[in-house]
């Protein structure tokens, strides 16, 4: 009886192996060869699930931009009010565990490549959207609940995302996390400001 081989399982493997590479030698040690060796294929084995390192690249990419969007979503905890579930968006968005900086150094990692490429390109500005909308809303849910004082949140928002952005740069510097506190801090006077 022929093995049963879920090619989607192995694509996230690979995907996940990509990472790792990435994370230890940069975008330049990911080639074809060293994906292919770290995760056990022989050279060509990876021509079955993937063309090419572009495809590989870009399929890293979603993937990381994929798990920021999951991590920021699992940061809400339903039942609280809105002024805590604002708090958690933004402690949500910052880098603050050893997965997401790492995952924010992969992100760095390849945006270069991304620069050049349209399709990622526009997938980065999505994932910005996405989470700028969501930061606008939940600030508006705080409002409305009587926690912040009526803005404009588009502009607060943006240098949010800014602070964030900027923090997952730190992180390559400091991968270690010792900043949070710092990142925390900021959140505070960030939400002082809004009351």
């Amino acid at each position: 009886m022929p093995k049963i081989i879920d090619h989607d399982q192995r694509r996230r493997d690979i995907v996940e192996v990509a990472k790792r590479i990435i994370l230890k030698g940069g975008f330049e040690a990911a080639t074809m060869r060293s994906i292919a060796a770290e995760a056990g294929f022989a050279n060509g084995a990876l021509k079955h699930y993937f063309p090419g390192k572009e495809s590989i690249v870009a399929a890293t990419f979603e993937a990381v931009l994929l798990e920021h969007d999951t991590w920021l979503q699992q940061s809400i905890s339903e039942g609280t009010t809105a002024d805590e579930m604002l708090r958690q968006v933004l402690e949500g968005t910052l880098p603050s565990g050893a997965d997401e900086i790492a995952s924010g150094r992969v992100l760095l990692a390849l945006w270069e490549y991304a620069m050049s490429n349209e399709a990622l390109t526009e997938l980065y500005r999505t994932h910005l959207g996405r989470w700028r909308a969501m930061l606008v809303t939940r600030m508006e849910a705080a409002r409305d609940a009587g926690a912040i004082r009526d803005q404009d949140y588009g502009p607060l928002a943006d240098e949010f995302i800014s602070v964030a952005v900027g923090a997952t740069v730190i992180n390559l510097m400091h991968p270690d996390g010792e900043r949070l506190a710092g990142y925390r801090d900021y959140i505070d006077r960030f939400l002082a400001r809004l009351r």
